[in-house]
């Protein structure tokens, strides 16, 4: 009799450890993705590398969150909410890697040309935009925008990422054009201020480019220079795990498969 009572409290303390455990596992931690169409299109024949580089995760390790958005700058991502989003489910533990600058470009204004356009540089430049609803709309600059997903990113205890983007497919004297004096080099600048892991996209892919060549490299690009097929968001979503992995002590690279 004495030792079934203590077989059953042996059974019984096992059991509420087990039960214990399973309320405090440490929850699986999130990369949340935020960019525009060359991080995620939903276009046939089309694909962004957003919505491929969870082939080179442990997903059962980590989620993988692509909230990438076609069309998007990093002004309309936050205009319409969309960081917010992302915000939202944000938890201590999670990742965001942001790619935006194909959108920027234009100069922002109310217009359908300009309304996704951001002041050039990272400055605390701004331009206050007045809308035909007397809407009033204050416009910043790239750097500006990349350092509130950073900031805010961080205040939620999740690690940020930035990623210049991809290269177009556009050549100069046999070479791939590179971001590296706008866009690219802005979001270099913002990394390495705010101190996080920079990734330069605009690079690695652009040295792939380069050694594929011309023709090869168009067959990647269905109808414009700046959207590519599944296997280019492939070799970009490659990009991305190569430039993580520069950095051998960031604590993304554990969630990548073993190569």
């Amino acid at each position: 009799m004495h030792q079934n009572k203590i077989l059953t409290s042996i059974i019984f303390i096992f059991f509420i450890a087990c039960f214990s455990a399973g309320f405090t596992q440490k929850p699986k931690p999130t990369l949340y993705i935020i960019g525009d169409s060359t991080v995620r299109n939903t276009n046939e024949g089309y694909g962004g590398w957003g919505s491929y580089i969870q082939e080179l995760f442990d997903t059962i390790k980590i989620n993988v969150d692509n909230q990438a958005m076609a069309g998007r700058s990093t002004r309309t991502f936050v205009k319409e909410g969309r960081w917010d989003n992302v915000m939202s489910m944000l938890q201590p533990g999670d990742f965001v890697i942001m790619q935006f600058g194909h959108n920027e470009g234009s100069s922002p204004d109310t217009s359908r040309s300009g309304y996704r356009g951001v002041l050039r540089g990272t400055g605390e430049e701004t331009k206050e935009l007045t809308w035909k609803n007397g809407e009033k709309e204050v416009v910043h600059t790239y750097g500006w925008y990349l350092r509130k997903f950073i900031n805010e990113a961080k205040s939620k205890g999740a690690t940020p990422i930035v990623a210049s983007m991809i290269p177009r497919n556009q050549w100069k004297d046999g070479n791939v054009v590179l971001a590296n004096d706008t866009f690219g080099k802005w979001a270099a600048e913002v990394a390495q201020a705010e101190g996080v892991f920079f990734v330069d996209l605009n690079q690695i892919t652009a040295d792939k480019y380069e050694q594929m060549g011309p023709e090869q490299v168009k067959a990647l690009f269905p109808t414009d220079h700046t959207h590519t097929n599944p296997q280019g968001a492939r070799i970009n979503a490659a990009s991305v795990a190569e430039g993580l992995k520069k950095n051998k002590k960031h604590p993304l690279n554990k969630y990548l498969k073993k190569s």
